[in-house]
């Protein structure tokens, strides 16, 4: 089970408050209220544990002394296209790896996931990938680069007037909810958490590594 990065909550919420001013920035000069747009494009991070993966020589041997190879995700990048009813969200990132045993040229193959979530636990789509590291003779380190797209429906990704009304309209001193935050209201979180969109990208593991990875 993909366990959330501990970032993914806070990116998300600086993304669907990120304002024309500053992210929940509070409007004092013309009442109070708050200034802020919802980003279509979904934040992007790497779950817990799945960012490593480590090999065995022989299985079931967990030791040091008996790691192949180790490899990690690194430089996770994304540019985001919100031109279109469907927003298209490219993350980039590079795998290093490094082997014990450096005689031979050899090539590894390591697959790789990107899942799409909505507000946090709805798995909206996932794809699997792969990347190769070519390791020369000798050679004790390699790296390689890989992409993963991924498509958000715009409409879903957008607040609903009557609550971006709630957020954005501007409070003046005296009002009976001038001192409230919006954001605290359960109907504006759950909007907000709909609206949420994530690209998570990870090593696809199996379940001994990733167990392997929680607690090492």
């Amino acid at each position: 089970m993909i366990r959330r990065t501990r970032l993914i909550s806070s990116i998300a919420l600086a993304a669907a408050l990120a304002g024309c001013a500053k992210e929940g920035e509070l409007v004092i000069a013309e009442g109070v209220g708050i200034t802020a747009v919802l980003s279509s494009c979904p934040a992007v991070g790497i779950p817990d544990y799945t960012g490593n993966v480590t090999q065995f020589r022989v299985p079931g041997d967990k030791t040091s002394g008996n790691i192949d190879l180790t490899a990690s995700i690194t430089n996770l990048r994304t540019t985001c296209d919100e031109s279109g009813e469907k927003v298209y969200s490219n993350a980039t990132f590079d795998v290093y790896a490094r082997r014990t045993d450096t005689n031979g040229a050899r090539t590894v193959t390591l697959p790789y996931f990107s899942t799409v979530m909505r507000g946090g636990t709805a798995v909206v789509a996932k794809r699997i990938g792969q990347v190769t590291l070519t390791f020369a003779d000798g050679q004790e380190r390699a790296e390689a680069s890989a992409q993963a797209g991924a498509f958000v429906d715009r409409n879903e990704a957008t607040l609903p007037a009557d609550i971006r009304e709630k957020i954005t309209r501007k409070r003046k001193a005296g009002d009976a909810d001038a001192a409230l935050d919006p954001l605290a209201d359960p109907q504006v979180k759950a909007a907000i958490q709909r609206a949420s969109f994530e690209q998570l990208i990870g090593f696809q593991l199996s379940e001994d590594q990733l167990a392997y990875n929680a607690t090492r």
